[in-house]
């Protein structure tokens, strides 16, 4: 049996016709063309088919779609801006934290969730922050270090420029 599901997308609304047992991942790569989220291990172990559900890292390929009808859902390719690459995206680059790229695209959704949760993780927050997911090819270290790179930019995104007023809550 089919169903027909409505899906926010990257912030547009998405409309699919999926069987009951079709897994997001699926959903996503085959039926709306969203192919940046990766299917690596289809068990939930190494996180490269994580995407943001309602803003919480979940993964796709343990996710059925039916399940997630009228929610939103923030795959890779949604996570740059108007004005481009996301602060997490350009730290990945500058760190050269990916090598053949197939985890990345988890790891991206994974780390702006963690940064938007704790801004300015310690090295052992880090680390437990991006446990769940498994890269085959940089030993971490880059990735580790792209994450506080993109907590520094973040930060700086934030900071409020020379000449402009302190926001609500900031220390003039």
């Amino acid at each position: 049996m089919e169903h027909e599901i409505t899906l926010v997308v990257n912030g547009a609304a998405r409309r699919a016709r999926v069987p009951g047992r079709r897994l997001l991942s699926d959903c996503l790569r085959h039926d709306l063309g969203l192919t940046g989220t990766h299917v690596g291990c289809e068990h939930g172990v190494c996180g490269c088919c994580t995407v943001l559900l309602d803003g919480e890292p979940v993964r796709s390929c343990l996710t059925l779609a039916v399940t997630v009808d009228g929610r939103e859902i923030t795959t890779v390719e949604g996570l740059a801006g108007p004005d481009g690459l996301s602060p997490v995206q350009r730290a990945f680059e500058e760190c050269h934290a990916l090598q053949c790229g197939f985890c990345t695209p988890g790891f991206l959704c994974t780390v702006t969730a963690l940064l938007r949760d704790n801004p300015a993780p310690a090295e052992d927050e880090v680390l437990d922050g991006i446990s769940g997911n498994l890269c085959r090819c940089t030993g971490y270290q880059n990735i580790v270090k792209a994450v506080h790179r993109a907590a520094d930019l973040l930060a700086e995104e934030r900071a409020p420029s020379a000449g402009e007023p302190p926001r609500d809550g900031e220390a003039s």
